[in-house]
């Protein structure tokens, strides 16, 4: 019971600091460093990790990661409005409920990781690839970008998704493998970021 309740508090106080953190990083913190604040891979390794480091169960799990990603959406947009007095409609208007979607496949697909990352199987080190994969994917799509510069954003990334793997990963050899996986789930992540005209 203390562990259904810590998730039911949990969650949506974890989700109303990501939001209202994210934007006052992207705020206040300058580049390169302030385009992780613009970052839906950042957002989706907060589910990874929430997950991982809850040790809660699957359904339980995935409901969390769920819940604090959808609630980031509008805190967000509410930090925006108290900081710089942003329209307080963007917490409900169509692209925060668009976001809000894309919030729930994330919490799904990335809070369903950090779970499997915890439990021995065939699955575990594929699951501890995932946020190097999708720091990775991220990388990759800032290429692609017209007009920026985007040797530092990108190397950030990639840096980051090394590190990630170091502190998910308990051994050398296992997080070498973990790196190997990640680079073609990067490739699925890109080809699904493109079809979904992100970058």
């Amino acid at each position: 019971m203390k562990i259904n309740r810590y998730a039911a508090v949990a969650a949506p106080i974890a989700g109303l600091l990501l939001g209202a953190l994210d934007f006052v990083w992207i705020k206040y913190v300058p580049f390169p460093f302030g385009g992780l604040g613009n970052s839906l891979a950042v957002w989706a390794v907060a589910g990874f990790l929430f997950t991982y480091w809850g040790r809660w169960g699957w359904a339980r799990g995935i409901a969390a990661a769920v819940v604090m990603l959808v609630v980031a959406v509008p805190s967000y947009y509410l930090a925006a409005a108290v900081i710089q007095n942003d329209d307080v409609s963007n917490m409900y208007n169509t692209v925060a409920i668009i976001w809000m979607g894309f919030a729930v496949i994330a919490g799904v697909v990335f809070g369903g990781a950090g779970i499997a990352a915890r439990q021995p199987g065939r699955w575990q080190i594929a699951a501890s690839a995932m946020p190097a994969a999708v720091m990775f994917a991220e990388a990759a799509m800032l290429t692609r970008r017209d007009g920026d510069d985007p040797l530092w954003p990108v190397l950030i990334d990639v840096a980051l998704g090394v590190l990630l793997t170091v502190l998910v990963v308990d051994t050398w050899r296992r997080r070498l493998v973990a790196l190997l996986l990640a680079v073609p789930l990067a490739v699925v992540g890109f080809a699904l970021l493109s079809v979904a005209r992100f970058g």
